[in-house]
């Protein structure tokens, strides 16, 4: 395939002229001579849709290109590509939605858009016959998308394992590595601008079970339910649980995991974990992204880099753009999404198997570790080891704590094990627990 021997133009309307819009604008044309010797499409932005034009910004755009309403996008006949980038799942989806039905290609970002309605949207671009790309979508400046659609085609994808919240990994690593509470960590976080004023959707995990979902649907051909997927966040995690894991051999990180069982169903969560000090994920800190990657065929893959900032997610959705370019030029090959056969059921979430942390506060009293291993094995639940340390981190001296690491178990057992455990006349405290993730070092 050769270029062609001039530069086709490509007009874009671009939504939303923040953080990220700011960063596609400057980007584009900071590598404009670039992008168009390697692509052979000379991209430009025509309109760009804000919501107030008198807002002082950081770029210099010549006042004709701005609009307040984004309908102006989708009715520029010389526009063909449509940029979303205005966030999430309401006015963005109606965006989407109209511009596919103008036949325009959509360049979104919006993994929660995604999560939430990427089936219907998919199906609406096979059936207007233009495509929808997202590689901007998951882990930032990490081009994880084109990975799994392209680069691992033709792989089985065996399991995913993903620090993919730049947020979280930041407040979990100062937390573990300086010693901060994770409210002193968070608002350091904020502070230095890797969290929102409002940080809810990253502390709660939902952000990275949306870019979860979006990798899981990817690599097993069908979209998983949001309601199917195991969601937990990072605010109940102390320091505490870093000293103990520590002792442990482990860290612990906002895990998500992702990977199909022998039978074909699909596991998909997102909560905090403890990852072996050994293993590369471990050494993942601050507010960078990685995703390790299993293919039958491939083996282990890992890709790392920063899942967040405007310029490196600038880079993921000007990617996308000589994508589309590419498409305009030569034509289109698929939708953005390929659903394929191989599976097609989620696993509900209780018997998803993993080794797991338990800590408790019990009275320092002889008898109490038979009552909770009594608990523990009428569910088959056994216990690989135990810490009742001498010099306790936490508890005052009538109680101590009391951590076991508990062997592969349902999901579902454990979780009534632990609230048959709680009400116990010798638990002091809620328990607290986490899932131990099993890699390979």
């Amino acid at each position: 395939m050769s270029l062609p021997s001039s530069p086709r133009v490509v007009q874009i309307g671009l939504a939303g002229l923040g953080n990220v819009g700011a960063g596609v604008y400057k980007n584009l044309d900071r590598n404009r001579a670039l992008i168009t010797q390697r692509t052979g499409a000379d991209i430009q932005v025509k309109k760009i849709a804000v919501r107030d034009i008198s807002r002082p910004r950081d770029i210099d755009v010549p006042a004709e290109r701005l609009t307040t309403d984004w309908r102006d996008l989708i009715a520029d006949p010389d526009i063909q590509v449509i940029v979303e980038l205005i966030g999430g799942t309401t006015q963005a989806h109606e965006l989407v939605c109209a511009a596919l039905r103008a036949k325009k290609i959509v360049v979104t970002g919006n993994k929660a858009l995604l999560a939430e309605r990427g089936q219907e949207l998919f199906a609406l671009a096979e059936e207007c016959g233009v495509p929808i790309y997202f590689e901007a979508a998951v882990a930032g400046g990490i081009p994880i998308i084109q990975v799994l659609q392209e680069g691992l085609v033709s792989n089985h994808i065996v399991s995913i394992h993903g620090i993919i919240n730049g947020t979280c990994n930041y407040i979990l690593t100062r937390m573990s590595q300086a010693g901060l509470s994770y409210q002193d960590a968070l608002q350091e976080a904020q502070d230095k601008g890797f969290a929102e004023a409002d940080p809810t959707l990253d502390i709660s995990g939902w952000d990275a079970a949306h870019k979860a979902i979006i990798l899981a649907s990817l690599s097993y051909g069908f979209w998983i339910p949001q309601n199917l997927v195991h969601v937990e966040g990072v605010q109940k995690v102390t320091l505490t649980d870093f000293a103990f894991a520590k002792r442990l051999g482990y860290t612990i990180k906002l895990l998500s995991v992702i990977r199909a069982d022998a039978d074909g169903q699909v596991e998909v969560r997102t909560q905090p974990t403890l990852v072996p000090l050994s293993h590369v994920l471990a050494s993942v800190s601050g507010s960078f992204n990685a995703v390790l990657v299993n293919g039958d065929t491939v083996g282990e893959t890992l890709f790392y880099g920063r899942g967040a900032g405007q310029d490196p997610t600038s880079s993921s959705v000007i990617s996308d753009l000589c994508e589309a370019a590419a498409v305009l030029i030569y034509g289109p090959r698929h939708s953005g999404f390929v659903p394929h056969g191989l599976y097609g059921k989620s696993k509900p979430i209780e018997d998803t198997v993993s080794r797991y942390y338990l800590r408790l506060t019990v009275d320092d009293r002889p008898g109490v570790v038979a009552q909770v291993a009594q608990v523990l094995g009428a569910r088959t639940i056994g216990i690989s080891s135990m810490i009742q340390p001498e010099d306790d981190l936490e508890a005052p001296s009538a109680t101590t704590s009391l951590v076991l690491m508990l062997h592969d178990a349902p999901l579902g057992a454990v979780l009534q094990a632990i609230q048959e455990i709680a009400a116990l006349p010798c638990i002091k405290e809620p328990p607290a627990w986490m899932r131990v993730e099993t890699l390979l070092s």
